[in-house]
């Protein structure tokens, strides 16, 4: 039997028919009527995907974390570097211009703010105590002032300051500015250093290097 021939008027509608019923079977179908804060919304993305990390209703107040697990070996001190978004109080860390690792950050508050800026991390240092912001003791032990610092405060005669963790330190000026483990709220609290979870900042901590890029914006 001849091999059958297609008539290319009837061909070129039926190859396009196929491609956009492909299409329809790979792109996510969104309902703009409804956003993330109503009844009814359900995220149109595929699970595990950044997109669907984002499109999330609690996003971007989760505590959650999303991580890369491909890109993320990839990811060294000579392709990464760090954006912070004080509006979203989340921090990336980034391979080129590819997120690796999206998670919840806790900035200044409004009377200490985190000054936004190009930074570079001038330091590391992985067990870090602040010596601005801490706690003071009297002589026999009692706590006597558990939000000091020590550009006012004073410490009483046979008393002791004791500087407030900040490990996995990163500094960003010479001022006390840094990014590293603490309280995180999801809402700016600290003394203008940008906290990060405690299981979050060693893997961001071993992927940079002194003179890795910092943006705060």
């Amino acid at each position: 039997m001849p091999p059958m021939k297609f008539n290319k008027i009837y061909l070129y509608p039926l190859l396009g028919l196929v491609a956009f019923l492909a299409s329809c079977a790979t792109e996510p179908t969104v309902d703009p009527t409804v956003t993330k804060t109503e009844e009814g919304y359900v995220n149109p993305y595929e699970p595990g995907s950044y997109e669907h990390f984002k499109a999330e209703k609690n996003y971007p107040k989760t505590y959650n974390v999303w991580k890369n697990v491909q890109k993320l070996p990839e990811t060294n001190s000579s392709n990464s570097w760090v954006k912070v978004s004080l509006s979203k109080q989340r921090a990336f860390l980034m391979n080129g211009e590819e997120v690796v690792m999206d998670y919840p950050v806790c900035s200044g508050i409004a009377s200490r703010p985190t000054p936004p800026g190009d930074y570079k991390i001038i330091e590391k240092i992985i067990d870090k105590r602040s010596n601005l912001y801490g706690k003071i003791y009297d002589a026999e032990g009692n706590l006597v002032n558990s939000d000091a610092d020590t550009r006012t405060d004073t410490v009483p005669e046979g008393g002791k300051y004791v500087g407030a963790p900040m490990k996995y330190w990163m500094r960003l000026t010479n001022d006390g500015v840094g990014h590293h483990i603490g309280n995180v709220r999801r809402y700016p609290a600290s003394h203008a250093c940008i906290r990060g979870p405690s299981a979050t900042m060693p893997i961001v901590y071993s992927k940079v290097k002194v003179g890795s890029r910092i943006l705060v914006e």
